[in-house]
């Protein structure tokens, strides 16, 4: 089951980059660009042969390469300052502000339809405002259920037991795990109620929670499962796509902004001789570590856990995934789409010539920046493997 989690993890990650660029090739060809390649994972080559018509134009090289890590697409006179006819350099600057930002619209186009196919047979609920059109609009709600009770625990003390539907925390109604740990949180220490249910039978008991909390206990005891809760749409599922992806753009660029701030805060402590800063910036750390993943992270525990979970957790995941990708490439890091756009502008609006050999340094110093980065984010997958 994980080499089939890999191997489905890596067909569409392939997919989803092999999109972005057909996205970079079509547009370019539409603008007079040249397209002389377009590749499938990276060199060395495995297989290759020119078309005479293709979407792309003519005489493209379409190519299978050994290394299943994406796919490229290779222009005429790829640098900005390139001006023979058909080179990507001699295109104007409005063009190749399209070609560049293509790859990323052709992400967030695949990430609407994918969401919005969701929206159709059951799209999972995993924003607290999630839209939907009410008048349009199925939702289902999965019970909050014990999956495990520590031993010793309030939890145990009370009687809880494997299974049990979560109800209400005092007066607190607990539709989510969230909604739980917000309810013993704000009653931590005293003597309350908690009603669940057991074989459609419900029970109230008083239970005393604890007073202390830690991360692998909590003030109650349990640990909980809960399967999503889904919006189910009709006419209105393609809205509802187009609305989920906004809205996830903008958590995810919250997400990135969050994860980025916590590390700039754990490395600027280990310069600190301050205890109490220098912990802080440890609980930073590793917020940043676990915030994020890499390709070991993403091929050999995400997918196969939402593989074996079903259809819909995959379309999900994939969704997320090509989102992702969109959001990543048009940040100005030199080496992505959106570094390359930064750069050009700069250069526009300095007006100073772009050569190649500068260029070719940006770019260098960018790549070499982020393949660092992937190695510390693939380095701490395999710690969280290992562990």
């Amino acid at each position: 089951m994980l080499l089939i989690g890999i191997l489905t993890g890596l067909i569409i990650l392939v997919i989803l980059v092999a999109i972005h660029e057909l996205g970079h090739g079509i547009v370019a060809r539409r603008n007079g660009v040249v397209v002389e390649e377009f590749g499938i994972g990276f060199p060395p080559k495995a297989w290759g042969k020119k078309l005479k018509r293709s979407i792309l134009g003519n005489n493209v090289l379409f190519s299978l390469n050994w290394l299943p890590l994406g796919g490229f697409v290779k222009l005429q006179g790829e640098y900005d300052s390139a001006s023979k006819k058909g080179d990507y350099g001699a295109a104007t600057y409005w063009q190749k502000t399209k070609i560049l930002l293509a790859g990323v619209l052709m992400n967030w186009v695949a990430a609407i339809v994918l969401f919005t196919i969701l929206a159709l047979v059951g799209l999972p609920k995993i924003l607290p405002n999630q839209f939907s059109v009410p008048g349009d609009t199925e939702t289902t709600i999965e019970p909050l259920k014990v999956a495990a009770v520590e031993k010793d625990s309030p939890a145990q003390k009370a009687g809880l037991k494997e299974g049990d539907e979560l109800l209400l925390i005092g007066d607190n109604d607990v539709q989510s795990p969230s909604e739980l740990s917000d309810a013993t949180k704000q009653l931590h220490g005293q003597s309350i109620n908690v009603t669940y249910s057991r074989a459609d039978q419900e029970y109230t008991v008083p239970v005393t929670l604890r007073d202390k909390n830690s991360p692998d206990k909590g003030f109650l005891g349990v640990r909980t499962t809960q399967q999503l809760s889904e919006i189910r749409a009709t006419w209105s599922a393609p809205i509802v796509g187009v609305v989920t992806t906004v809205q996830l753009t903008g958590e995810t660029f919250a997400s990135l902004g969050k994860v980025v701030g916590s590390l700039a805060q754990g490395i600027a402590s280990r310069f600190t001789p301050d205890e109490s800063t220098r912990k802080s910036g440890d609980e930073a750390l590793s917020f940043a570590t676990n915030s994020v993943s890499g390709p070991v992270g993403i091929l050999g525990v995400i997918f196969p856990q939402m593989q074996q979970a079903g259809i819909k957790p995959l379309l999900l995941l994939t969704a997320i995934i090509s989102l992702s990708l969109a959001v990543m490439n048009v940040l100005p890091i030199p080496a992505l789409d959106g570094g390359r756009w930064f750069v050009m502008t700069v250069f526009k609006l300095l007006k100073r010539p772009l050569t190649k050999e500068r260029e070719e340094k940006i770019q260098t110093v960018g790549f070499m920046t982020l393949l660092a980065l992937i190695v510390l984010v693939t380095f701490a997958d395999v710690s969280k493997l290992i562990q």
